[in-house]
Parts: structure tokens; C-alpha cells; sequence
């Protein structure tokens, strides 16, 4: 459980770095100038998403458990790590407008849309898959995205600025990569 748990919260926390929901994130703050309502929606979000995809992944597993399919998990971990490398951008047509329903509803709606299909999603699907415990997974992956995403509510544009995103992304995505190696290696008993 705690391997799953920490191992969720590097990944994600990693992957999330230059991500397309961070640069919503600093869109929103920079839009309702009230963080807190940002913070709360981004948690309210990421909790609904990525439970349904950690138990996606863990019911995947439950019921597709086998060689193969381990390896399918580590060469999506590989992908991943390879995706990772790819910056994102927000599109000016996915900005959110600001909206009657305010900063924690808008948040909370447009992050889950927006993650549905994003590299952070479909690693949590993964994780899921990996260690079975979508409690954890998701424990894990939602602190992830709170520890990369709460700076850039508060700090915005200045972090974009001082983070080397190309180096994070590269750090990330050997995380990743070396993580689909493992599996593969654990799963030809190698190790």
C-alpha cells in the first residue's frame, strides 16, 4: 500500500509539471484571483477522476491478470515516460470563461474534463493496474497533483518562469520509462 501510495505521488507529481491542467491551473488563478476555491475544485476533481481510473486499472487487472497483460501495463508506463517529453499547451478555445458558476465550480468541471485522456489519467489507469489498490493509487496520485498544482495557483507565472520544465519533463519521463523497465524485467523473473 505504501509503495503504491508513494510511487503514485512521484509519477504523477513529476508528470503533472508543465502539464496541460498545471497551465489551466495558472489560467484560473490568474482569472478568479481567489486561489482557494481553485485548490479545493482542483482536489475535487482529481479525487473523482483518478478514483475512477485507479479502479478502471484495478479491475483491469483483477480480471486480465497475466503475463501478457503485465507486460501491456509496462509498456504503458514506457509510453508514458515517452509522452512526458511532449510539452503541452492550452489552446486559446480551452481556456475556461470566466462563468456565473464561479472559481471552485469552474475549476472543478474543467479539470475533469480536461485530465479525461491526459497523460496523468491514463498513468493513474496504469498505476491502478500495477498495484491493484485503487485507494492508494488514487491517495497517491491526487497528493501528485495537488504538490505540482497548488504552487502554480499561488505563484502562477512566476514559477513557469524559474522551473526548468524541460528538464522536469526529462526526469519524469525517466521515471517513467524505468518504471515500465522494472515491470518488464520483474515480469520476465529476470529479477
Amino acid at each position: 500500500m505504501l509503495e503504491a501510495f508513494t510511487t503514485s505521488t512521484a509519477i504523477v507529481a513529476l508528470a503533472e509539471i508543465g502539464d496541460k491542467t498545471q497551465l489551466l491551473a495558472i489560467v484560473l488563478a490568474t482569472r478568479f484571483k481567489r486561489p482557494m476555491p481553485i485548490v479545493l475544485g482542483i482536489l475535487a476533481a482529481t479525487l473523482a477522476n483518478h478514483f475512477l481510473a485507479a479502479l478502471l486499472g484495478a479491475t483491469a487487472a483483477a480480471f486480465l491478470d497475466g503475463t501478457w497483460f503485465r507486460f501491456a501495463v509496462a509498456v504503458g508506463f514506457v509510453a508514458m515516460g515517452l509522452w512526458t517529453l511532449v510539452p503541452d499547451k492550452l489552446d486559446e478555445d480551452e481556456e475556461p470563461r470566466p462563468s456565473r458558476f464561479g472559481p471552485f465550480l469552474t475549476t472543478l468541471v474543467a479539470f475533469f474534463l480536461v485530465e479525461m485522456g491526459d497523460k496523468t489519467q491514463i498513468a493513474t489507469i496504469a498505476l491502478g493496474a500495477r498495484f491493484n489498490d485503487a485507494i492508494a493509487v488514487t491517495a497517491g496520485t491526487t497528493l501528485g497533483m495537488m504538490i505540482a498544482n497548488v504552487p502554480a495557483v499561488f505563484l502562477g507565472q512566476e514559477l513557469i518562469k524559474r522551473v526548468p520544465l524541460d528538464v522536469v519533463r526529462m526526469v519524469a519521463a525517466a521515471l517513467l520509462v524505468a518504471t515500465g523497465v522494472w515491470l518488464f524485467i520483474q515480469t520476465l523473473g529476470i529479477w
